[in-house]
């Protein structure tokens, strides 16, 4: 299946990217950069191009980059129009699709503008720091080997009294071996669930057994906790704000699909693999 034409794919172009482009005092969006046979290319089009640029391009610099969008958009224009006959199948399902991302995606940008209100902001910041503080932060360090054997056989060791820090350097496998285990302070959501779990489950000073994760089997001592002071609203108000936003917007997605008439026919005879099959887009 054909493929649209990737911007900037020759850039760096190596500098022969240097179509002249006038200055103006207010540019708009309906600014023509460059015209086509009576095409018009606007900056509106070369925003819109840089907005989907990959991260590594948009790193170039505007002076490069200006030029380089006009000039793969009038690569672009030329070869569009050059085009005879009916598009592709593919070509067609494709224009549906990006119509079809676009449009739910202002319609994204429209329930997310409209959604949280300061006082909604507020509100969920009153009930998430309700007591004045953020939570329990930890200072735990662990033991990491592979086997729950080698984990059972260190518990018994530190219980005889073996220093933590001396039987992590020797036996851990983890990265923090060098550090004595020490995983420095941390609060919840930081740490792979089971481990995480084992942590606050501890008393400070005490050990635990063996607790297994992706990562092998772990022995974990809680060294200290602490409580940790509320951020000023300021600080997170960007992050409630967006977790807000996300909620609403799952919400009304929700709502929407409850709503429409959605058909879903039964497709046990299909195979999955039909999924791979660009000859079908030929017929």
């Amino acid at each position: 299946m054909r493929k649209g034409v990737t911007f900037l794919t020759t850039l760096a172009l190596t500098g022969v990217l240097t179509l002249p482009v006038t200055a103006q005092d207010t540019p708009s969006a309906d600014t023509v950069v460059a015209s086509v046979d009576g095409t018009d290319i606007t900056l509106g089009h070369v925003i819109v191009a840089f907005s989907t640029l990959p991260a590594q391009y948009q790193q170039l610099g505007p002076d490069v980059l200006l030029p380089g969008i006009i000039d793969q958009l009038v690569r672009q224009t030329a070869l569009a129009q050059s085009f005879e006959g009916e598009p592709s199948r593919a070509a067609r399902l494709s224009l549906e699709n990006e119509e079809r991302s676009v449009m739910a995606g202002e319609a994204v940008e429209a329930t997310m503008a409209t959604a949280v209100s300061d006082a909604d902001i507020q509100a969920a910041y009153d009930s998430r720091f309700a007591d004045g503080t953020a939570g329990e932060e930890y200072n735990a360090s662990h033991i990491l080997v592979e086997t729950e054997e080698e984990a059972l056989a260190i518990v018994e060791e530190l219980n005889g009294g073996a220093d933590f820090v001396e039987v992590a350097k020797a036996k851990s496998i983890g990265p923090s071996r060098e550090n004595g285990g020490a995983l420095g302070w941390f609060g919840p959501g930081r740490m792979v669930p089971d481990f995480e779990a084992a942590v606050i489950s501890l008393q400070p000073e005490t050990i635990s057994g063996p607790v297994q994760t992706e990562f092998g089997w772990h022995v974990i001592r809680l060294n200290e906790t602490r409580v940790v002071d509320a951020p000023a609203l300021e600080e997170v108000r960007d992050e409630i704000q967006l977790e807000l936003q996300q909620i609403a917007v799952t919400e009304h997605i929700e709502a929407l699909v409850a709503s429409a008439d959605v058909v879903l026919p039964d497709l046990s005879d299909l195979d999955p693999a039909s999924i791979m099959n660009l000859d079908l887009l030929r017929n």
